[in-house]
């Protein structure tokens, strides 16, 4: 069976539209089974009715014909209970409808099991047969392996409009919803165009060469093509982007130096190999490593590694001259692709550019970052999209949601347009709270803080108003090194930070690697890298590295004395404990150097849920805690927050995440000491006020969101706050409670901040 599955798959692939792949489908069931009929039955969910869309042994006229409601017959019980029906005397089932126009009168056995994809039932794959005999478990299995197959099909064919074929009575075109992962908020309405890599690596065979001096000339001169395209792309940015945010294009360039990628194809050259095989073996090797790392921002470089190759792979196969100019692209562009690349953002005109769509990636990918930089709606890992089959559609892009409209109706569009229009006035209001303190009507003052990684982050923070740090990611400098960073080239870069934020606080988080985030340098490779050895047990495994870090940050703060350090993924008091007494040690090692440095504050981040557990034990040793809302989520349900399949399941307003929230702030405060919240949830117009009432002393999130979540503190009061967090936490549900607190904000007059604001945090 699994041969003749593989082949049905391969066929329906490869059929010119949803029509095609239907009759492909019923045809090979039917053929596979050595049944009498298999036919498809497609759930209109507008007119509430199963059409008849494609049957082998059924009256051929019936088709697009005949329909069922959604409660009629064994169609409709199918679709109803959302599971496999079998019976071997249909006629005689109390549900069993007659339709003389399908012939199926003489037919005993049924067996239909239901066409579902995403929760969203889609139809009724149906198999029948004159004898009366019940269809055994393997026939059962086969079919629903091949209706999962088929649900994909579908939802694929409503991306270009095939799917109308159902609804013969109506001339409208159907919207169809696509969901992904927010990458940069906002609403951009438009015209698709799918952008395609430069050139092929996965087509590049394993080929020798007999004079590799010449092969190192051709990669030479592609290396140098390349370099000159990224500088030509980082240029046409220019006017959009500050020099900072355009350092994202000197990282590719530092990426195409010859004493890194470069110089690793030449060796490979030097080995015998043809340059574009030795390009390939080494940019795929770059590409596999970055994505077994389990931190999704350098799991993103997967993606620049890619682009980089095939860029160069293009000029290395004579392809460079078939660049796009301004006007192949549409005045209202709505750039799709498999994985969108800076380079490629880079490529489109600014004023042109209306939204991003990403089949792969997430909200780390560079191209996000540039995104929400610009301004530009982004939605990424849209994984059940077709993209090829978009170009010149009508589509929306919903950066709120993470979701992708396509063929929207005149009322989707009517509704998406006003949340555009009122969300660039809403910018316009939110500008002048810029210098004002987050602080509630009766007096209660919570600092807001950011979160950032690059310099680019930094200063764009500080023109949201932003008073301090509350995360900083020092992992990339010895992302972008093959080697260790080396104590002084890290007191520069931290140096930066600090004096960017000064006198205000920069929290920085010590080195975060581990597990399947490993470093080319340092590879680690474990069956299970998100429970395995990463954050604080690896820098406490290797003190030559921890103490070099933290004598860096130290240093890099003095005249500053705004430096406190955090730990990462602490799981128990005697990490705490053993690191503790390596930074001390670190500090006096500098105070003998002769550098006039202050103990910086050092705390802890709450991460695991053994951690909520001994709060009070780690707050007596620190001078801090800080919660990491994202992890702490993810390990309390479960869920893979990156991974678009389970998004839903990611649920930050959760019952369980909200009472150990609860108990964190409280078991801090029992012991003194103040407690923040870094992740997403802060940033959270929904969820900024409930961790606020929970105690919380500061909120560190995206600079994108501080002016909303600013303009939200200043217009409640903090007895309001408590009385709402009371009422929420009796609530079992995440989605009620998210609807409670929304509810509440828009009768408080929030609606116009809140918009489209989602309740997974």
């Amino acid at each position: 069976m699994l041969d003749i599955l593989r082949r049905i798959v391969q066929e329906v692939s490869s059929a010119t539209d949803l029509r095609d792949a239907l009759r492909v489908v019923v045809a090979r069931i039917r053929e596979a089974m050595r049944t009498e009929v298999c036919s498809v039955y497609l759930f209109d969910p507008e007119a509430k009715r199963y059409v008849l869309m494609a049957t082998e042994g059924l009256n051929q006229e019936a088709v697009g014909r005949v329909s069922l409601s959604s409660s009629q017959g064994l169609v409709g019980l199918v679709g109803s209970r959302a599971e496999p029906l079998n019976i071997d005397n249909a006629p005689s089932h109390p549900r069993f409808h007659f339709l003389s126009e399908t012939g199926e009168d003489p037919f005993q056995s049924f067996l239909g099991v239901p066409i579902i994809h995403n929760k969203r039932l889609m139809g009724v794959l149906v198999v029948q047969q004159r004898d009366s005999r019940q269809f055994d478990e393997g026939e059962e299995a086969f079919l629903v392996t091949m209706s999962a197959q088929l649900a994909g099909v579908i939802a694929h064919a409503e991306a270009t409009g095939n799917i109308l074929e159902i609804a013969t009575a109506r001339e409208s075109r159907k919207s169809t919803r696509f969901n992904g992962a927010p990458g940069a908020a906002g609403v951009g309405l438009g015209t698709g165009f799918v952008m395609l890599p430069a050139a092929d690596l996965g087509s590049v065979m394993d080929r020798g060469t007999d004079d590799p001096d010449a092969e190192i000339v051709l990669f030479d001169q592609a290396l140098d093509s390349a370099r000159a395209e990224i500088r030509k792309l980082g240029s046409q940015l220019s006017g959009e982007l500050r020099p900072e945010e355009l350092a994202l294009f000197d990282v590719y360039l530092n990426m195409l130096d010859d004493n890194a990628l470069g110089a690793e194809v030449k060796a490979r050259i030097g080995e015998g190999h043809w340059a574009q095989g030795a390009l390939r073996q080494v940019v795929m090797e770059y590409v596999g490593h970055f994505q077994r790392m389990e931190d999704p921002y350098l799991r993103e470089r997967a993606t620049d590694i890619l682009d980089l190759g095939a860029r160069i792979l293009a000029h290395l196969q004579g392809a460079s001259g078939k660049s796009l100019t301004a006007d192949d692209f549409p005045d209202d562009c709505i750039l799709v692709s498999e994985e969108l690349t800076p380079g490629m953002l880079g490529e489109v005109p600014p004023s042109k550019l209306r939204g991003l769509v990403s089949v792969k990636g997430s909200s780390n990918s560079h191209v996000a970052i540039l995104a929400r930089a610009m301004g530009i709606p982004t939605v990424m890992g849209v994984v059940d999209l077709p993209y090829t089959q978009v170009n010149g559609l009508e589509l929306i892009v919903d950066g709120y949601r993470g979701q992708l409209l396509s063929t929207p109706t005149d009322e989707l569009r009517e509704h998406y347009r006003a949340i555009y229009e009122e969300e660039r006035a809403l910018q316009k209001d939110l500008e002048v709270l810029r210098s004002e303190p987050a602080e509630t009507l009766d007096g209660h003052r919570i600092p807001l803080w950011v979160n950032t990684g690059l310099i680019t982050d930094a200063l764009r923070s500080l023109d949201r108003g932003a008073e301090g740090v509350g995360l900083y990611r020092t992992e990339v400098p010895f992302m972008m090194r093959d080697r260790f960073p080396s104590e002084s080239e890290q007191q520069k870069i931290y140096r930066q930070q600090l004096e960017t934020f000064a006198p205000a606080p920069v929290t920085m988080r010590t080195l975060d690697v581990g597990g399947d985030k490993a470093l080319t340098y340092f590879p680690i490779n474990e069956a299970n890298p998100f429970l395995g050895w990463r954050g604080i047990r690896v820098t406490l495994d290797h003190p030559e590295i921890f103490l070099v870090q933290i004598r860096a940050m130290m240093k890099a703060s003095e005249g500053l004395n705004n430096l406190r350090i955090m730990l990462p993924m602490i799981s128990s008091v005697s990490e705490v404990d053993e690191a503790l007494h390596l930074i001390y040690r670190a500090h006096a090692e500098v105070l003998e150097e002769g550098f006039d440095i202050d103990m910086p504050q050092v705390g802890v981040m709450i991460e695991v849920p053994s951690a909520v557990f001994q709060i009070r034990d780690l707050g007596l040793r620190v001078d801090f805690l800080s919660v990491g809302s994202n992890d702490l989520t993810q390990y309390l349900l479960a869920v893979d927050r990156n991974n678009p399949r389970v998004a839903d399941l990611y649920q930050a307003f959760h019952p369980a995440v909200l009472t150990a929230l609860k108990l964190i702030a409280e078991g801090a405060h029992e012991v003194g000491k103040p407690v923040s919240v870094c992740g997403e949830l802060a940033g959270n117009p929904l969820g900024c006020v409930l961790l606020m009432a929970m105690g919380y002393d500061m909120l560190s999130m995206n600079a994108t969101n501080l002016p909303k979540v600013k303009s939200i503190i200043r217009g409640i009061n903090m007895a309001w706050a408590k009385r709402l967090l009371d009422q929420v936490l009796q609530i079992e549900s995440a989605q009620v409670i998210a609807a409670m607190v929304q509810l509440a904000l828009e009768k408080e007059g929030f609606g116009r901040i809140i918009g489209p604001a989602s309740g997974r945090g």
